[in-house]
This record gives structure tokens, C-alpha cells and sequence, in this order.
């Protein structure tokens, strides 16, 4: 298996392929009036396993699309999705988050937790803009410093997986050059990593490894997740994930 199939198999069955809960996605759609009307259009992008899909489809009456690259994933929300009697209003797309299909100004939403890296975030911004309706809304959480300046190992670690960290005053001013309004931001608790990320994933490492009869990339792949895990416990005062909601004005 490459590296990216073992990371999808790594993560397939977690709840969550990122920092979040349930507590926080709530707590975004606060922060958007239109969020409980009837008849909108959501699109959750990088859904992974869907639980942020979920959860918007328990809380509106929305029609959502969800879209993920991988259908390991999409397969997983597909089978939550009728066991919950959701499948009704939750369709799945596997595509790029990078080649969407939706018509311009067809969204009222779109959704996008921990996903929006894989593309940049200014990048994904600009590109998404034209499918939300004007007026429409953007929520999106993305990986930012949470002090001006941090220890160098961090900096160099995150300069060198991401460069487009930035700040929470820099993302905001990156939305409001690309023709959003800023709604509102908040960062993502530590329980958001631990407790809803990390844990769950950590007491699979070992069923991980046996399954791959411990290869030196099955190991390479765990090596890495515990590193990462590592930092974030070092360093968790400097950096979280910032939860973005604005608005597309013209």
C-alpha cells in the first residue's frame, strides 16, 4: 500500500479525521442566521467519515452534499447516514475539493472542517466563493497561530508542513480581501485534539501495525502520527485550529 492508502486506512473507522467535536460544529452554526431555514443547500467539503454531516443534518432541514476524495470514508457516512434515517437529505460525492462540479451560486453554505489545507486556504477560498449564493456563508476551520510568536521547532515544523499558517488576524484579513465578511472565530479547544482526535486514534496504532504485519511504512506512518502527537502536547498554547465563519458579499 502507498503511503497515502495506509493513512486511509489508518484513519477510516475514527469518528473524526481531524481536531473538532460535535460541541464546536454547533457552536459554528451559531454564528449563521439563515442556518435553520428551510430549503437550503449545504456542501461539506473534505467531509471525511461525515461527522460534521451529521451534524448539520440533525440540527436544519438542509439538503447536504458531501464531498471526499475517498470512498473509504464516503462509505462509512453512507451506512451512519441510514442507520440514522439521514440518507434522505446526505448525498456523497467523491471528487477533489479541487475539481467541484456545483453550479455557480447554487450553495447557501459551505462546510469545510480541517480540509481546507489540503488545498491552501487562500486558494480554497477564492475557488469555493463562486458556488455560495450571494450572501451566503463560508465556515471553515483551518490550522492558525494562536500567540504572535512561537518556539522555533514549532515555527520550523509548521513552515515547513504548511506555510500558509498564519495568525487569526491573518486569516481573517485574508477572507475579507477575497470578498467575505467576517461573521465570527473561535479556537478549537484542547479537547477538541485530544479527547476527539488523538485518543481514538492512538488506541488503534497497534491493530494498525498487526494488521500490516508491523511493514517498516506501517511503522513509518506511526512514527509520525505519535511525533505530531508529541508537538501538539509540547507546544498546544501556540497553535490550534481557528474556526472561521463569513460571508460572501459583492
Amino acid at each position: 500500500m502507498t503511503e497515502l492508502e495506509l493513512l486511509v486506512d489508518l484513519h477510516k473507522d475514527d469518528e473524526r479525521q481531524g481536531p473538532g467535536s460535535e460541541a464546536e460544529t454547533l457552536r459554528a452554526m451559531a454564528l449563521i442566521e439563515t442556518a435553520h431555514n428551510d430549503g437550503l443547500k449545504i456542501a461539506d467539503i473534505g467531509c471525511g467519515s461525515g461527522a460534521s454531516t451529521i451534524v448539520l443534518a440533525q440540527n436544519t432541514t438542509a439538503d447536504i452534499t458531501a464531498v471526499d476524495l475517498f470512498p473509504e470514508f464516503l462509505d462509512k457516512l453512507n451506512q451512519n447516514a441510514l442507520q440514522l434515517g439521514l440518507s434522505q437529505r446526505i448525498h456523497t460525492w467523491q471528487q477533489s475539493m479541487e475539481e467541484l462540479s456545483f453550479e455557480d451560486e447554487s450553495l447557501d453554505i459551505i462546510w469545510s472542517e480541517g480540509a481546507i489545507y489540503n488545498m491552501g486556504f487562500e486558494k480554497g477560498i477564492k475557488q469555493w466563493r463562486r458556488f455560495l449564493k450571494p450572501g451566503g456563508y463560508l465556515a471553515v476551520s483551518e490550522i492558525s497561530w494562536t500567540t504572535h510568536s512561537r518556539p522555533k521547532e514549532l515555527e520550523d515544523f509548521w513552515m515547513a508542513a504548511y506555510p500558509e499558517i498564519d495568525t487569526v488576524s491573518g486569516k481573517i484579513k485574508t477572507l475579507e480581501k477575497n470578498g467575505y465578511q467576517p461573521i465570527g472565530h473561535f479556537i478549537l479547544p484542547v479537547a477538541c485534539w485530544i479527547d476527539h482526535y488523538y485518543a481514538p486514534v492512538q488506541s488503534r496504532f497497534e491493530d494498525f501495525l498487526k494488521r500490516h504485519k508491523h511493514s517498516e511504512a506501517a511503522k513509518a506512518i506511526i512514527k509520525a502520527e505519535e511525533e505530531e502527537i508529541v508537538l501538539y502536547n509540547r507546544y498546544k498554547n501556540y497553535y490550534s485550529y481557528g474556526f472561521y465563519v463569513a460571508r460572501r458579499v459583492d
